[in-house]
């Protein structure tokens, strides 16, 4: 074993479009290295799928294995995993590096020639895990380690107008799900069915318009009766019945960027109570629109949607948050934590960031209304207010299918 490498570059074949041009990924690590000189340190290593994705255009699939990119004032190399060949190198901005299996803690071993040994090391502490805090002190012995993941995801907050381009695509395409879903819907179908037209319609939508994107993960979550009640409940194989109250959410995933659609619906019909409950949702969504613009405070945005659900006896049916940010996030990898619409978040809106808007009431089974109602926008700020970018209607006027 002694004669095998513990690492090797596989340029293999020509790089790949990425989704964004190379001055941007530039733009991105110049960045990242202000961040490095501002708190002190030599390199970091980056190791969570969504940061890899921002800096260096790479989006891994790990399956248990270890990948990175490693940054320094001189140079931005990925790591990848021998299984995935030459594909590492292809979908990344600058330079990549294999690492073998033929011993273990080969990643380590180029993580350390790459960041050097007794350094100041920056690392992203909300990702990095016990044993791989372990594994980097062992092999790279660093003088200091500095988490960085706040300042990355600051960074990553604030988009540029290549980003706010390929959001706004995302959101048309959560549309076109939107309305194939709308389309679906009819007595009998099943959970299941209606998500897959959607989906379908999406990912036919996304290779249209981007023929030269990887296609991955773009998902729909439907629900009817009693599963709306959960904002993330699975899709099921229950079938819809006159007067269910359904739950519409498309999901289009475009290089690691995430855009969404959520919409209430009912089937054939909705009954007095629960339209009072769906029109009351449906103003605190307009209302809290109204009120996302540059120098608002996310935590007073949220306040005062709770106090228009106070007036209206509906708080206690608030189930979480109003909205989040958008860009290089997934339903299981990467957060813009600081850009949320809750009361804990303190952030000022700033030109350049997106947010939703998406207040939910749940009524429990067994009360009048019972089910989960959601309406959902993606709002881009600007210098002046905000924009809407999403088409599809809200409100029962459209939503009352069958």
């Amino acid at each position: 074993m002694s004669d095998r490498p513990t690492s090797y570059r596989f340029h293999n074949g020509e790089k790949a479009p990425l989704p964004f041009a190379p001055e941007e990924y530039e733009t991105r690590l110049a960045g990242l290295r202000a961040i490095l000189a501002e708190r002190g340190l030599d390199a970091c290593l980056l190791t969570s799928m969504h940061n890899v994705a921002y800096y260096s255009g790479f989006l891994y699939c790990s399956f248990g294995r270890p990948y990175g990119l490693v940054v320094t004032p001189e140079r931005a190399v990925t790591i990848g995993a021998g299984i995935d060949a030459g594909q590492p190198w292809r979908r990344c901005h600058g330079d990549a590096i294999t690492y073998t299996d033929w011993a273990r803690d080969n990643f380590w071993r180029v993580v350390a020639d790459l960041a050097g040994h007794g350094r100041r090391i920056g690392v992203e502490g909300d990702h990095l895990t016990l044993e791989a805090r372990g594994k980097l002190d062992a092999f790279l012995a660093p003088v200091e380690v500095v988490p960085i993941h706040t300042e990355t995801m600051h960074q990553r907050m604030r988009k540029s107008p290549a980003e706010i381009t390929l959001i706004r695509a995302g959101a048309a395409v959560a549309d076109i799900g939107g309305y194939a879903i709308h389309d679906a819907i009819r007595e009998g179908a099943r959970e299941i069915d209606v998500a897959m037209a959607g989906r379908d319609a999406m990912e036919t939508a996304i290779a249209e318009r981007f023929p030269d994107a990887e296609y991955r993960d773009t998902w729909v979550w439907f629900q009817s009766g009693l599963n709306t009640d959960g904002a993330h409940n699975p899709v099921t194989a229950r079938r819809l019945r006159r007067g269910d109250i359904l739950s519409l959410n498309t999901f289009p995933m475009i290089s690691g960027y995430y855009t969404a659609l959520e919409r209430t619906l009912f089937v054939g019909e909705v009954d007095d109570a629960s339209r009072a409950i769906w029109e009351a949702n449906v103003a605190a969504h307009e209302f809290g629109m109204s009120l996302l613009k540059p120098g608002a405070r996310c935590s007073d945005v949220t306040r005062q949607i709770n106090a228009f659900l106070a007036e209206r006896d509906l708080l206690d049916l608030r189930t979480f948050g109003y909205g989040h940010s958008f860009g290089v996030l997934s339903h299981y990898y990467g957060r813009e934590a600081g850009l949320e619409l809750r009361e804990d978040v303190d952030t000022v809106l700033e030109p350049g960031m997106v947010v939703s808007m998406e207040p939910m009431l749940t009524v429990p089974e067994g009360q009048p209304g019972a089910g989960g109602y959601r309406e959902h926008d993606i709002l881009v700020i600007g210098e002046d207010g905000a924009e809407n970018i999403t088409g599809y209607p809200y409100g029962p006027a459209f939503n009352v299918v069958g």
